[in-house]
């Protein structure tokens, strides 16, 4: 038999020996995400899986689940893959030259095959029949339902789930590992606390290194995961959805996750910050970390971590982030929504010298703190208030709210080095004050934008004169600025070129113009193609920047 593994797909991390990521984003505009931060109590989340459903309910559930498969890392191996044979003959016959290859290449070979075709192949031969038992095996429960499918489904019958959590168990107890990744993502946690127990039990037993553990309903995560979890002494990614992490309290001192590097929390329940402290002195390895729709109790985060590189906390319920003591951070990104309505989030950024990029502040949600200092409308900032390893920065801003703008300036003033400084410009449905030219030339110098901005990109730009007189004072100071992107809100204008003949009149006419910043006018993105921002696109270090705007072309 002649033939090859083909049609695998990798993560969408880039990595050395992979393929490219099979889809990227065409924007940093992020779109918010719908999450369960609205939702009850998770403990009281429940419902029949196969019977009708609070319509609610499962539409939150079906768009969160939605959500965070389009930002999960995927798995890396797809049911596109396939043994294609290449027959020697015309009755496709022919020396079976595969199962010469040595043992090792065998098994690189079936761990690139959904867990379905991966146990087929002990049929091929006997030459085969060991082989998968030893192979790294990646098990994702999606490929063994009568409809296997690399996505995360939706809804998933009552019986398809519970046949395949019973090939996992079986698969589990078979296979002899090591387990390259198991991705479990299609049955009710909660329903069999036991079985799950068990399967954990065996992927610690069995060496996993990435894990992703996805409830769904009827969801009743009062109680928590177990602590087998803390002895995957191999494991170095975990991401776990709609649980509850498991209790700290009274854990021996060798619970730990000595290889940990990457942890997404999606709707997880915790038992305040003393759970995310321990998981952070327990995981000195620990560099990626990310939250996604978290709840309770709402997240006062305390950032040490000497590893620690990438933080990402989308649209969760926050009421505090300190960056405590981490030398190594390099970016700090934060969509999140306010603890409650007119609430705050305070950020706190302590030591931090390796932070590049920050993003995205938002002055209605926001608080933010350097040091020991408050920055507020008029606070003079001193380079104890400074954070000058900030290259790339990113907010949103109410261009229509007087308040909003008195902030802008000492914000800006904290950020001396910036570089790359991307705005959203958010919709104000009731202004409150004139934001004129002469307002920001009031405002007085900043730093950043007169010696050190190379690119602006405006997002949601729609003509008004408020956003324009921000922009003709930018363009005015910023004596080194080569590129001005703007992206038209959906709706606001015409065309396109209507949208570039309203900037270059208002922007660029007059001796003051910058006549050397190049400028593009783009049309921004139908509500309707907004997607959720990737993990692995803040957490990917090849990409310089990944609030970078793509260009069409």
């Amino acid at each position: 038999m002649a033939g090859q593994a083909a049609g695998t797909r990798t993560s969408r991390r880039s990595s050395a020996g992979r393929c490219p990521p099979s889809t990227a984003a065409s924007s940093s505009t992020p779109t918010a995400a719908a999450s369960t931060s609205s939702a009850a109590s998770p403990a009281s989340i429940s419902g029949p899986t196969d019977r009708a459903r609070d319509p609610h309910l499962d539409a939150l559930i079906s768009s969160a689940l939605s959500t965070i498969h389009r930002a999960l890392p995927s798995p890396s191996v797809s049911v596109g893959g396939r043994l294609c044979a290449l027959p020697d003959a015309p009755d496709g016959g022919g020396p079976d030259r595969l199962s010469c290859l040595p043992d090792a290449l065998l098994r690189d070979i079936i761990s690139r095959l959904p867990v379905k075709d991966a146990v087929r192949t002990a049929a091929l031969s006997h030459r085969w029949r060991p082989v998968w038992l030893s192979a790294p095996l990646v098990l994702y429960d999606a490929h063994l339902l009568p409809a296997p499918t690399d996505d995360i489904p939706s809804r998933v019958k009552r019986a398809d789930s519970d046949a395949a959590a019973a090939a996992v168990s079986v698969i589990l107890a078979a296979h002899g590992g090591p387990l390259r990744s198991a991705y479990l993502a299609c049955g009710n946690m909660d329903g069999d606390r036991a079985r799950v127990a068990r399967w954990l039990q065996l992927l610690a037993v069995k060496g996993v290194e990435e894990l992703l553990l996805i409830n769904r309903p009827p969801l009743q995560i009062d109680k928590h995961l177990p602590a087998t979890l803390f002895s995957m002494a191999a494991l170095t990614r975990l991401y776990l959805c709609f649980l509850r992490f498991p209790a700290t309290a009274g854990l021996p001192r060798g619970a730990a996750f000595p290889r940990l590097r990457e942890l997404g929390l999606c709707s997880v329940a915790m038992e305040g910050h003393a759970d995310m402290d321990f998981i952070l002195a327990r995981s000195p390895e620990l560099e990626n970390l990310c939250f996604e729709g978290h709840m309770f109790p709402p997240l006062g985060l305390r950032l040490a971590g000497r590893s620690l590189r990438c933080v990402q906390i989308h649209y969760s319920k926050v009421k505090s982030i300190a960056v405590v003591d981490a030398p190594r951070l390099a970016r700090l990104i934060v969509m999140n929504s306010p603890l409650k309505a007119g609430g705050s989030c305070t950020i706190k950024i302590g030591n931090a010298p390796s932070l590049h990029l920050f993003g995205y502040f938002d002055p209605v949600s926001h608080v933010l703190q350097v040091g020991s200092t408050d920055i507020k409308a008029g606070t003079l900032v001193d380079a104890r208030a400074m954070v000058p390893a900030v290259k790339i920065l990113a907010l949103k801003f109410h261009f229509r709210v007087r308040n909003d703008a008195k902030v802008l300036p000492s914000f800006l003033r904290c950020f001396p080095n910036v570089k790359r400084l991307y705005i959203h410009s958010e919709k104000v449905n009731e202004p409150t004050g004139k934001l004129n030219f002469k307002f920001w030339q009031e405002a007085g110098g900043i730093q950043c934008v007169e010696s050190r901005v190379k690119q602006l990109v405006f997002h949601d730009f729609r003509g008004e004169s408020s956003e324009l007189a921000f922009l003709k004072f930018l363009v005015e100071s910023a004596r080194v600025l080569e590129k001005l992107v703007i992206v038209c809100a959906d709706g606001c204008f015409g065309s396109v070129d209507e949208a570039n003949s309203k900037v270059k009149k208002n922007l660029f006419a007059g001796k003051k113009g910058a006549g050397g910043c190049a400028l593009l006018v783009l049309e921004g993105a139908k509500e309707k193609e907004g997607a959720p921002w990737p993990y692995d696109r803040g957490f990917d270090f090849s990409r310089v920047d990944p609030f970078e705007f793509v260009v069409p072309t």
